[in-house]
């Protein structure tokens, strides 16, 4: 199980100071233009950020790549993860079958926690 906790200001400002570099870095094309469609992306991508960093936690790893931990969904559709890559290979040897995934985000943070669940990998 992960958690993870950041406040939205600090996503945005990263954006800013860091622009498309920063932003290419950490998300997924699909969730930059997911976020992007919305009024206000800074909470929908921080609440993505955190995921990414719940998922980690989860695996029990540090970060190994960003882009290969993909939350889908979201909106009026379930939000899920998609694991690519070195990450998937970890998850594989752990014996991750599949990672449950709830995000939300309200007055400046966003949160999220994840579990791994292990069973017949795919």
């Amino acid at each position: 199980m992960g958690t993870d906790i950041i406040e939205i200001d600090r996503i945005k400002k990263l954006a800013q100071n860091h622009g498309e570099h920063f932003l290419k870095r950490v998300f997924t094309p699909e969730e930059i233009a997911f976020c992007m469609h919305r009024r206000d992306p800074w909470p929908c991508l921080a609440a993505r950020f955190a995921a990414k960093e719940a998922v980690f936690k989860a695996l029990q790893t540090g970060v190994t790549a960003w882009q290969e931990v993909e939350v889908r969904g979201g909106g009026d559709r379930p939000v899920q993860i998609a694991l690519t890559g070195a990450t998937r290979q970890i998850a594989r040897a752990r014996g991750v079958a599949n990672v449950l995934l709830s995000i939300a985000h309200d007055r400046g943070r966003a949160v999220a926690f994840a579990t791994a669940l292990g069973g017949e990998v795919s």
